[in-house]
């Protein structure tokens, strides 16, 4: 497989998957093209703007929460003018910051999307922790190779479709609150599972709960079609994300890196993979 111009294979080490190509841009607008036959790429190749929602930057189901910070922000602002005391100021201070810190967390930033064939993109920021090889006996009940990544505070927490298919399942699973980056917690803790039938098979995409996010929301249902970098999700206040592909996915990225949902490339699969 040839290397995407401005990229560059890291060299494997010991804790690397034996078929990850690491592609590392140089700079941040590179565009990450996977080499295949050209008229396949130019038939196949597509850009969609990711537009949807222009008129509200934010989350999917974040309207009610920054409605009622508004609110508390307006109520605080009038308290200030009628009582100008140093108490009121501070609790105006707090309220702004407050306000602040919702719209930053439930920010819904609008990507372009570059997809194709095979290209499996990331479904969502953050960084990640964990990539190998371990059987999945709940849903895809085969071998699989999952990526995990950890989603801070300070993370865009919208998540997005990895790879065109169909919805398959769509289940919420109870459990503990455990931290999200401990490898533990992607077993125990309370999430959502989704699969997602594609032409190279199963994959599994599941949003992990952690001690601060203790509500994950999924906006699909069974049997609906998706696209690439298409919304899907949202886990609030500091999560994980476990993306279980084909055992023979030629990894993309390292422990370490951080990605972004919809832009970075994860992995690249074949129709053999399946």
């Amino acid at each position: 497989m040839t290397q995407p111009p401005g990229c560059r294979t890291a060299h494997l080490t010991g804790n690397t998957h034996p078929s990850r190509l690491v592609l590392q841009p140089e700079h941040s607008k590179q565009h990450y093209n996977v080499s295949m036959p050209r008229k396949q790429h130019e038939e196949h190749e597509s850009m969609k703007p990711d537009s949807r929602y222009w008129w509200w930057p934010f989350a999917e189901g974040s309207g009610s929460i920054i409605a009622g910070a508004t609110v508390v922000l307006a109520a605080t602002v009038v308290l200030w003018i009628v009582y100008q005391h140093w108490l009121s100021t501070a609790v105006l201070v707090a309220s702004v910051g407050l306000w602040l810190a919702f719209l930053f967390f439930f920010r819904d930033p609008p990507r372009a999307i570059h997809s194709e064939p095979g290209l499996v993109l990331s479904p969502g920021d953050g960084k990640v922790v964990h990539i190998g090889t371990e059987r999945e006996e709940h849903y895809l009940q085969a071998e699989t190779l999952r990526i995990s990544l950890f989603l801070s505070l300070v993370d865009v927490h919208v998540q997005r479709i990895p790879l065109d298919g169909r919805v398959e399942v769509v289940e919420h699973r109870p459990g503990k609150f455990l931290q999200a980056f401990k490898p533990e917690a992607s077993q125990v803790n309370e999430g959502i599972s989704m699969v997602v039938e594609t032409a190279y098979g199963r994959i599994l995409v599941r949003q992990v709960a952690g001690i601060l996010a203790r509500r994950c929301v999924n906006y699909l249902e069974a049997s609906e079609r998706v696209q690439t970098g298409q919304r899907f999700g949202l886990i609030r206040f500091g999560s994980r994300i476990d993306l279980y592909l084909p055992p023979d996915a030629k990894v993309l990225v390292a422990v370490g890196d951080k990605v972004q949902g919809g832009i970075t490339p994860l992995a690249w699969l074949e129709q053999g993979d399946r």
